[in-house]
C-alpha cells in the first residue's frame, strides 16, 4: 500500500510510546505501520496516510508527553524506495558507490534517507534502525560518485540541522567482500 505521506514520534517511554500509538491511531484516518520498543528502551510509533491526517496524528501523539519524545517527523510524498528499506525489502541488483549516514535516531535515518533519494539518483541498499546498536540508526545508499555524494551531503545535511548526524562516509569503489556483507 502507498501513503502519501509517513510520520514517526520516537520516544524515551515504553509506557508513553504505547499511549502515544494510540492517540495517534484515534486522532485521524491514518495506519499504524510501525508500533514496537528499539534499543535503548525507546519506542517509535510510525504511521501512514494523507498529509494532513499524518500531522493531526503526530500532534496528538507528540502532545501526550512532549518532555520524553526524542525525535519526529512528518514526512509528505514520501519517496516510494523509503518504505521498503525500513522494512528490508529493498533489492539491488547493481552496486556502484555506497555512502553510509549514521544518526542518533530513528527519524534522523528515515528524513535523511528520504531527502538523500530525492535529491539523486541513489537507492537505498538497507536500514538499521536502532536495534543492537544503542539506538543509533544508518542508511547504506548506492548509486553513481557524483549522484551518492549528492545524496549523502542532502541526507546528512537534514540529520546535521535536527543535531542527530552521527557520521557520513562515502566509498566509491567498495570491495566485492563488502558488497558481499552488505547484501
Amino acid at each position: 500500500m502507498s501513503y502519501h505521506a509517513i510520520g514517526l514520534i520516537e520516544s524515551t517511554s515504553i509506557a508513553q510510546g504505547i499511549a502515544a500509538a494510540d492517540a495517534m491511531a484515534k486522532s485521524a484516518n491514518v495506519q499504524i505501520l510501525i508500533a514496537k520498543s528499539i534499543c535503548p528502551g525507546k519506542y517509535i510509533v510510525m504511521i501512514g496516510g494523507d498529509v494532513a491526517a499524518v500531522q493531526q496524528s503526530v500532534d496528538a501523539g507528540g502532545g501526550l508527553s512532549p518532555d520524553v519524545i526524542v525525535d519526529s517527523f512528518v514526512i509528505p510524498n514520501v519517496h516510494p524506495s523509503v518504505l521498503p528499506a525500513i522494512s528490508g525489502g529493498t533489492h539491488i541488483e547493481n552496486i556502484a558507490a555506497i555512502s553510509v549516514i549514521e544518526t542518533y535516531s530513528v527519524a534522523a535515518t528515515i528524513e535523511a534517507t528520504d531527502a538523500a533519494v530525492k535529491a539523486a539518483q541513489v537507492e537505498p541498499i538497507r536500514m538499521h534502525l536502532a536495534f543492537g546498536i544503542g539506538g543509533k540508526s544508518y542508511v547504506i545508499l548506492t548509486g553513481e560518485v557524483a549522484d551518492i555524494m549528492a545524496a549523502t551531503e542532502a541526507g546528512a545535511a537534514v540529520a546535521s540541522d535536527k543535531g542527530f548526524l552521527v557520521s557520513k562516509i562515502v566509498i566509491p569503489r567498495p570491495h566485492q567482500q563488502l558488497i558481499d556483507q552488505l547484501l
